[in-house]
C-alpha cells in the first residue's frame, strides 16, 4: 500500500486484519474442543485472499478501467452464481451453493457478488436520469414508470430464480438489497425501498410456499427451543450459549460454543459471544462500523459517480451481511446460512472480501491522491 496506493485509507486494512486474527483464534480454540483442524486451511486463504488483495492494488491502477468491462463482468458473474444449480452435488447438501475441484469446494456465489455489484454500478451511473423520472405521485412519493422499473424487477427475479433453484435464501437476499440499497443511493428516491420492500415480501412468501427448509427456518425463528430436539437445535444452543456468556463472557476457553452445530463458519459470532461477552460482541460490531464508514467515506470523497457507487455499494454488502448474520444468531429473523466477513471458516469468503476491500482501497487512493500527483501519473503512466 505504501507503494502503490499511498493515499489509500489507512484505517480499514487494519480492522480487517484485527477482524480476521479474531477469527483464526477463535477457530483454533473450537478446532481445540472438537477435534477438527480447520485452523491450518484458514492461515493458507488469509495468505491468499492477502496475496488477492495485494493483485488487485498492483494491476487494477485505475478502477475507472472496470467501467469499460460492465457487460462482461456481469455475465460472468450471472453464470457464477447460478453454476452451483447445474453442478454435480454430493449427496446430503441441502443448498445448491457450492463447486467441487478435486480435494476443494468453493462458493462462486461470494465472488459473483462483486462482479454484480460492479454492474450495477456503472448500470447506474450511466442511467442516473433514466431511474429519477417521475411516473406519477402518490402518497407524496414519486414512483418510477413501469418501464424503468425493468433493472431492479430484473435482479428481483434472478434472486427469487437462485433462492428456488439453490434452496437457500441468504446469497439472493444480500445481492437484492445492496442493489435496492445502491438505486436508493442514485436517485434518493424513498419509493425505491417501498418498491423493494414489496418486492421482498412477495418474494419471500412465494418462496416459503415451495420451500420446506425456509419454512423450518421460519418457523425456528419463531420459536427456536419448541424445535430443540429437531431443527431449531443449533439456533437454541447458539441462544443459551450467548445467554450464559452474559456481558463479558466466559472466557476464551472456558464456555461451550463447540456444542453449536456449524460454529466454525455460520454461527462463529455466537462462539464470541458466548466466551468473549456482549463487550467482545459488540467491540467487533463496531470493528465492522468502523469498515463499512471508512467505506462510505471513501464514496463521498470519490469524483465520479461510478467510483461513489461502486465504494458504496461495496461497503454496503459487508453491512448487510453483518446485520443478515447477527440478526440470525439472535433469532430477530430467519437464518440465511450467511458467512461473517473475514472471520468465518471458509477460504471463498476471505478471497472474495480481500478482492473488495483492495476495490475499495483503489478508490480511496484515487479520491484522495492531490489532483496534481494525480496528473503527473497519468502522464507518466
Amino acid at each position: 500500500m505504501a507503494w502503490v496506493a499511498p493515499f489509500a485509507d489507512q484505517i480499514m486494512l487494519p480492522v480487517v486484519a484485527v477482524l480476521n486474527g479474531i477469527g483464526l483464534v477463535m477457530i483454533y480454540r473450537l478446532d481445540e474442543a472438537t477435534g477438527y483442524s480447520t485452523v491450518n486451511s484458514q492461515l493458507m486463504w488469509t495468505v491468499v485472499g492477502v496475496t488477492l488483495m495485494v493483485a488487485v492494488l498492483l494491476l487494477l491502477r485505475d478502477y475507472k478501467s472496470l467501467s469499460r468491462y460492465s457487460y462482461l463482468l456481469g455475465v460472468v458473474g450471472i453464470v457464477l452464481l447460478a453454476l452451483p444449480l447445474v453442478w454435480p452435488q454430493p449427496g446430503g447438501v441441502e443448498a445448491r451453493i457450492w463447486i467441487w475441484l478435486g480435494p476443494f469446494s468453493i462458493q462462486p456465489g461470494e465472488f459473483s457478488k462483486i462482479l454484480l455489484l460492479l454492474f450495477f454500478a456503472q448500470l447506474l451511473a450511466t442511467k442516473r436520469a433514466l431511474f429519477t423520472v417521475a411516473g406519477y405521485r402518490f402518497l407524496g412519493m414519486d414512483f418510477p414508470r413501469l418501464r424503468d422499473l425493468a433493472p431492479i424487477l430484473v435482479v428481483w427475479a434472478l434472486a427469487i430464480l437462485i433462492m428456488a433453484g439453490a434452496n437457500d435464501f441468504g446469497p439472493a437476499l444480500l445481492l437484492f438489497t445492496t442493489v435496492l440499497a445502491m438505486v436508493y443511493l442514485a436517485t434518493g428516491r424513498g419509493s425505491w425501498l417501498l418498491i423493494g420492500a414489496v418486492l421482498v415480501a412477495v418474494g419471500a412468501f412465494a418462496v416459503y410456499q415451495v420451500s420446506s427448509k425456509i419454512q423450518e427456518r421460519v418457523q425456528n425463528f419463531v420459536d427456536p427451543v419448541a424445535h430443540y430436539d429437531t431443527t431449531g437445535y443449533q439456533l437454541s444452543q447458539s441462544l443459551f450459549g450467548m445467554s450464559w456468556g452474559g456481558i463479558t463472557g466466559t472466557g476464551i476457553g472456558q464456555g461451550y460454543p463447540n456444542m453449536i452445530p456449524v460454529v466454525h463458519s455460520d454461527f462463529i459470532l455466537a462462539a464470541i459471544g458466548e466466551e468473549l461477552g456482549l463487550i467482545g460482541l459488540a467491540a467487533i460490531i463496531v470493528l465492522f462500523g468502523v469498515f463499512v464508514t471508512r467505506g462510505m467515506r471513501t464514496a463521498t470523497l470519490a469524483r465520479d459517480s461510478y467510483g461513489k457507487l461502486v465504494a458504496s455499494g461495496l461497503s454496503m454488502t459487508i453491512m448487510i451481511q453483518i446485520f443478515v448474520v447477527v440478526a440470525g444468531i439472535s433469532s430477530l429473523m430467519p437464518m440465511t446460512g450467511l458467512t461473517t466477513p473475514f472471520m468465518s471458516q471458509g477460504g471463498s469468503s476471505l478471497m472474495a472480501n480481500y478482492i473488495l476491500m483492495a476495490i475499495i482501497l483503489r478508490i480511496s487512493d484515487s479520491a484522495r491522491r492531490p489532483v496534481m500527483s494525480k496528473q503527473a501519473s497519468e502522464v507518466a503512466a
